[in-house]
Formats: C-alpha cells, structure tokens, sequence
C-alpha cells in the first residue's frame, strides 16, 4: 500500500503529466492531479500530504488558495511553483505558509523531487517525535506512576491535580529517593504544556562557576573556551517547564541571579545584552528545609517567597507502609516486562520483610531491592532470603530520627522480628522481654 499521499494542482496538462511521471518514479508515493483550484478544494478531505501549487490557475487566486489550503489541512505541506521568478511574491507565500517556492524551468522537476524527499523526512521525524511525546506522557500518567492508596499519598495526589490545572510554581520538598524528579514529570506531562520539553537541571551536579551559563546561556568568546553561541536550560525549556532538582544547593551569587531572572520573567546570556523572554514553567525540589535554610541565613528570604508557589511534601516510605506492596508489585511487573523473565510472587515472609524494613533509600531503595531480588530467585516465587538490605544496621538509622514512643515501639520490634524471621521467641529473647509483651507490643502498635 502506498503510503505518501501528493497531489499536483496545474492546469498544463503536459506539465502536470511530466511532474506526475518523475514522481511516481518512487512507488511509495501516491499522486492525483488537478486542473483548477476548485477540483483541489474539493478533494482535500483526502488529507494529501503534500500538494504542489500551480500559482496561476485559471480560478483562483494562488495566494488565497494557499491560506485555505493552510487553514484546512495545517500539517499538509504547500510547494508553489510559478511561472515566474517574483522575490517579492515568493517571500509573501513563504511567510504565508508555503514550504519552498520553485520556478518553472528544466530543473524544476528534479527541485521538486528533493524537496518532497526533505519534506517526507521531516514528516517522518515529526510522526516519530509525536510518537515518543505521546509514549512518554503515558509513562508519566502520575496515576499509573505514582503508586499507592496510603493516605499520605491521596493528599499528594489531590495536589498533584490542583498544579496540573494552572501554572503555577510547584516546590516538592522529600527525602532523597523519594520520587521527585517523576512527580515533576508527571505535573509537566499531564499538563496544557506536556507538547513542548521538559529541562531537568540538577544544581547539586554542576560545579558553581558553571551553573551560570548552563541556566542562561552564553554567548560566543564570553569566557575562555565559549567557542559558540549556547542557549541555557530556561531557553531550552521554551513553552515547557524547567525542572531545577537540589535547588537548597545553590550558592548566594546565582540565588541572586536566579531571583532577578524570575521577577522579570527574562535572561540574558553571560557575555550578551539580549534579553530573552521567557515562558516556562518552574518547578524546583529539594531535600533540604528551605524555611530552616532561610532562617540560617544560607538561603535568600525573598527568592524562598518567590519558588514556594504551591508545596507539595513527598512522604518517606517508611510514612506510608502499606504502599510498600504496591510499589513493590509495580517494579516487579515492570522489571519483568522489560525483561522477559517468568512471572514472579511474594512468599508470606518476604512480605512482612519488605513492610518491615525502614528505607532509608526510600522508593529508589525499594526498586533496587526488588530487582535484585528478582535476579537471584530461583523458581517462581522471590523467598525472604532473595531480599538483601544494605549491610548498615537500619535499627541505628531509624533511632535517629524524631519518634514517639509508640513508634520507636513498632520500629524495634520489626526490626527483631525481621530479623529472627518473624520468630516471636527469638525476638523475645533478642530483646531480653518475654513473648507475651511482644505480642501486647504488636496489639498496642496495630502491627498484627
């Protein structure tokens, strides 16, 4: 089947008929001709995707038939081609819409077949980048990426939504691991701006002299080395969002910079006076306390005011528990896939092994467990020896943290309970208590 559809406006039949035998040359092109403007209008529902115009046909006007053509079928592409040589017409129909425009003359018929061949593979690389877009929104769909029925994560979701229907600066704040830079995402790609690019910039990962003309650019010879002219991320990210990741890392002289391009809303590049406006979305993210580091006197008050726009809180895993299965169901069936392995379930204790465990890596630390864990099963059910956690006794790390005594409770006792494979008697003695108090510590912290 012939897949590239042209058709050929002229009214010189023995032209028409010459343009029609060059281009059929290639039998993937599919080519219908017409004599007047009138005949090409009424066959456009076709959606051809190129026509090439005859600028003097008998009916019509070539200038409007061109802005109907463009108004009707947009994508189609329009190659004038014209009697005569006019620089002045030729510039019009080209700021009209028109993608080349050829003169008539022994050359015209091998013009046109290039053109069409740069036209086809533009329309090959746009369908491929349609398609990419259209695959990487479905990845980010936050309802099938951001996994969980915990409470916590319901409240992250509903706000999720309130950023996607406007605007606005989103700040997430969340241990490392917990997902930040996919929530980003999934704002941006589920949003009216998902068509155009997602930047992600990572303050932390660029050595502070450098971060300057990474945001905003620079312009040729501005330092040494700056051979060429380089668009920054806030040009790159266009109509799109910027997604500036660790941006509690960010030394006092580029806050300041960053501050004056986000009140004016425009940059200029280092070692340029252009100022280049800008239309992006912000979003940032950070580990750190920003209000702490505000208050510490590390981190500017007002550019604080200006990135807070709408806060979104990521939750530690260890904060939403019962998402651990969830989460981990959904890295398995991906890891799965991707790897054409032979399904795989969870024994009742490896289970209670992964709910346990505290996560101090969180999601990211989740992901890596299980696909090791997944490796190193040998049949078809992934045992709680499969499941390795980093040497690090987790117990030291999570006595660390702010708890009430309730919660030290649970912590402690999922931690023996771990690891005695869930033997109460071991983690009795363990513990130097007896089993009974373990079992009214498990009623007291709702762990049964």
């Amino acid at each position: 089947m012939k897949g590239f559809k042209i058709f050929i406006a002229e009214d010189d039949v023995w032209y028409s008929d010459l343009l029609q035998y060059h281009l059929e040359l290639n039998p993937d092109y599919e080519i219908k001709t017409f004599s007047s403007g009138k005949k090409l209008m009424n066959a456009l529902h076709e959606k051809p995707d190129v026509i090439t115009l005859d600028y003097s046909l008998p009916d019509t006007n070539g200038k409007k038939l061109l802005s109907y053509i463009k108004k009707e079928l947009p994508e189609t592409e329009v190659v004038i081609i014209s009697g005569q040589e006019d620089i002045s017409t030729a510039v019009e129909l080209l700021n009209s819409g028109a993608y080349d425009y050829l003169v008539k003359d022994g050359e015209t018929k091998e013009k046109i077949w290039q053109t069409i061949l740069h036209i086809r593979e533009k329309s090959s690389l746009k369908k491929e980048l349609n398609y990419l877009k259209n695959e990487v929104q479905k990845k980010y769909d936050f309802s099938k990426t951001i996994k969980g029925n915990s409470d916590v994560i319901k409240k992250v979701f509903g706000l999720i939504e309130k950023a996607i229907a406007n605007n606005i600066t989103v700040s997430i704040t969340g241990e490392t691991g917990t997902g930040k830079e996919v929530l980003a995402k999934a704002i941006h790609y589920n949003s009216g701006r998902k068509k155009d690019p997602f930047v992600a910039f990572n303050v932390s990962a660029i050595p502070a002299e450098l971060i300057e003309s990474e945001l905003f650019g620079h312009e040729r010879g501005a330092f040494t080395g700056a051979h060429t002219r380089k668009k920054g991320k806030f040009e790159e990210a266009g109509n799109g969002t910027i997604f500036l990741d660790e941006i509690g890392e960010m030394d006092a002289n580029m806050q300041s910079k960053l501050l004056r391009v986000l009140q004016e809303r425009e940059v200029v590049r280092v070692g340029g006076n252009e100022e280049i406006k800008l239309n992006c979305r912000v979003v940032v993210a950070t580990h750190r306390d920003l209000l702490e580091e505000v208050k510490k006197g590390s981190f500017r008050q007002d550019l604080y005011y200006r990135l807070l726009g709408l806060p979104i809180e990521l939750p530690p895993l260890r904060k939403r528990r019962e998402d651990i299965l969830i989460l981990t169901k959904y890295f398995m069936e991906e890891f799965i896939k991707e790897n054409g392995i032979s399904q795989k379930q969870l024994s009742e204790k490896t289970k209670n092994k992964l709910i346990g465990y505290n996560y101090p890596g969180n999601i990211r630390e989740l992901k890596a467990v299980i696909e090791l864990a997944i490796v190193l099963a040998d049949g078809d059910t992934i045992e709680s020896e499969n499941i390795n956690f980093p040497a690090s006794d987790p117990l030291s790390e999570l006595l660390m943290e702010e708890s009430s005594l309730k919660e030290y409770n649970e912590k402690i006792i999922n931690h023996f309970l771990n690891k005695h494979n869930n033997n109460v008697i071991e983690a009795a003695k363990a513990l130097q208590i007896g089993k009974s108090t373990i079992y009214r510590m498990l009623k007291e912290t709702n762990m049964q």
